[in-house]
């Protein structure tokens, strides 16, 4: 059996610079990401698959309040939390999302669920709640994702008209030029040869309307194939949604022959000039080449492979 295996993961991308990170922010940051990267990788060391690291590694992401996902999603304009998130397998593209639930501790389990024990591929709000009461999804109050800092930064802007992406935690003051693309996600490649995407978020300060981005959104956010690659991005989803850029980056890959490097290259080369410092993506292919591309300062971002040596980076 072929032991090569591999899983990426990243917490967000943004304008993050050193200047304006503490070093105990940038250590616990960088915690977070190495104990995602644990959780995954305890499970592929041992044989298990693609699908299950990719959760495993949200999950972890998901209950750290650092990051816009789970326990650390960012308030909507009613005080309130809608999260997104997808998954999907390459080996079958089977896929599973939610949008827009209230109450459930780990989006991206009950993703999962919708991908293994449902027909379909996306759940939204109440019936995606209805779903995870039903096959045991653990859910919560709604006092579970409160951070202060998170709700401060709703106040900022709650009485305008604006959304605001997610942004470093010790700046007082929400800023134009001092914005986080807040998503956090995996890839990974087994020991079969497997490989699988996860991504999961808050969204936006202040958003309204039940928006939605392009985490749950399959080949938009989200996508694998183990005949290209496995995607996960983070950034405007807006952006995201209207290039499809995680289908865009495996289509280059399967019709041009475009190596893992090159296709993400090109397409966050192509969505730069219509929004400049939009995000970026993590990838990873079926012989365990991997990418981290993105346009922005920064990206909260990590990587394991076989030999079991843990690497975690941050700025550009």
């Amino acid at each position: 059996m072929d032991k090569t295996f591999k899983l990426l993961v990243h917490g967000g991308a943004g304008t993050i610079l050193a200047s304006a990170m503490t070093p105990k922010l940038e250590q616990d940051y960088r915690d977070g990401l190495k104990a995602a990267l644990q959780m995954g990788y305890s499970i592929l060391e041992n044989g298990g698959s693609s699908l299950l690291a990719v959760e495993a590694a949200v999950i972890s992401l998901e209950d750290n309040p650092l990051f816009n996902a789970g326990k650390g999603a960012v308030f909507t304009h009613e005080k309130k939390h809608e999260l997104d998130a997808s998954i999907m397998d390459g080996k079958t593209l089977k896929a599973g999302a939610v949008a827009g639930v209230t109450n459930i501790k780990n989006p991206v389990n009950l993703a999962l669920k919708v991908l293994i024990d449902s027909d379909y591929v996306m759940l939204t709000g109440e019936g995606a709640e209805q779903f995870a009461a039903k096959h045991g999804v653990k859910q919560v109050e709604s006092s579970y994702y409160f951070t202060d800092f998170r709700y401060q930064q709703l106040l900022q802007i709650i009485d305008s008209d604006k959304t605001q992406l997610d942004h470093n935690v010790e700046v007082p003051v929400v800023l134009e030029n001092n914005k986080k693309y807040g998503t956090v996600g995996a890839v990974a490649l087994d020991m079969e040869g497997n490989l699988a995407a996860a991504t999961s978020t808050g969204g936006l300060t202040n958003k309204r309307f039940g928006r939605v981005g392009d985490s749950p959104i399959i080949g938009a956010g989200t996508y694998a194939n183990n005949l290209t690659c496995a995607i996960s991005a983070t950034g405007q989803g807006e952006t995201f949604i209207r290039n499809v850029v995680a289908y865009d980056i495996s289509c280059l890959m399967a019709y041009k022959g475009l190596s893992l490097q090159d296709a993400c290259k090109e397409v966050i080369g192509k969505i730069h000039f219509q929004d400049p410092e939009c995000g970026g993506v993590i990838g990873l292919d079926a012989k365990g080449n991997h990418c981290f591309e993105f346009n922005t300062p920064g990206m909260y971002r990590g990587f394991v492979e076989e030999k079991g040596i843990f690497e975690t980076r941050i700025f550009k």
